[in-house]
């Protein structure tokens, strides 16, 4: 039968319920769409989609998920595709629009998250298995909100998430709330992803840089050159996957952060 969903971008779309060729070009809600089940339904993915990775290996790649190889979506033949406003490129959803039904998510907080998380379990007639992974990531960032404070954690941070320029994590970003939510402050004013010298970070009050292994991939050897630059602040490296994935992955992430909150009560 046919079915009409709204997606976070107030589009309508109509699809033949439930999907049964589905492309998804976001990682993170390709391994929810996985672990909602649907084994079977996912035809492609993006080449970035590497959760879980026995999954990946099997799925035909669509591309990159700012530049999608639009006519081997075609030869796909669809009946559903699932982005997201940020990750993936304007120009190529509105060319696949015309073609196959394209929801899309638009997630800036976990409150969002978890919202997309039940509507793509209605979207894909898994609404019991998104309502019990929802249920565990509430409780779980619960109780690291109530841990955070207990803790006294207050620590006023910056989130690199490139290099040459450097770049951060700002304000109204999934990023920002996710900080927030461990009992961490944002030094960054500016909204999304501006450009930072080392030179304005040390101007900051940042107490913590955080060093994201994605999408740049910071390492060992980038901790000493910032700590030089920002002596006041502690540098360490994280997960990028734990701060930024906002589909299942929330549920692993709730352990992740676990462990972070020991590490840095002592900084």
């Amino acid at each position: 039968m046919q079915k009409n969903f709204t997606d976070q971008l107030g589009r309508e779309i109509t699809i033949n319920f439930p999907p049964k060729r589905i492309i998804s070009v976001v990682p993170s809600q390709t391994e929810l769409l996985f672990d909602l089940g649907l084994d079977q339904e996912i035809i492609g993915l993006t080449k970035f989609c590497i959760h879980p990775i026995d999954k990946f290996a099997t799925r035909t790649k669509v591309g990159g998920t700012k530049k999608l190889n639009i006519d081997l979506i075609k030869d796909l033949k669809p009946d559903l595709i699932i982005g997201n406003k940020e990750e993936n490129n304007q120009v190529d959803i509105e060319e696949l629009a015309t073609y196959f039904p394209v929801w899309m998510s638009d997630i800036f907080t976990l409150d969002d998250a978890m919202k997309t998380i039940n509507e793509i379990g209605a979207l894909v007639n898994r609404e019991p298995e998104a309502g019990y992974l929802n249920h565990l990531i509430s409780a779980g960032f619960n109780d690291l909100k109530t841990l955070a404070l207990q803790n006294h954690i207050n620590k006023k941070v910056a989130y690199l998430i490139w290099r040459k320029p450097y770049m951060v994590a700002g304000k109204n970003t999934f990023i920002d709330d996710i900080l927030l939510l461990n009992g961490m402050t944002n030094v960054v004013e500016s909204k999304r992803y501006p450009e930072i010298t080392l030179g304005e970070l040390r101007n900051t009050s940042c107490e913590l840089i955080l060093l994201s292994s994605e999408p740049y991939p910071f390492a060992e050897k980038h901790i000493e050159e910032i700590q030089a630059a920002v002596p006041n602040a502690k540098v360490i490296l994280v997960d990028g996957e734990m701060f930024s994935w906002y589909g299942s992955r929330l549920v692993k992430a709730v352990q992740y952060f676990f462990e972070f909150q020991k590490q840095i009560i002592s900084f």
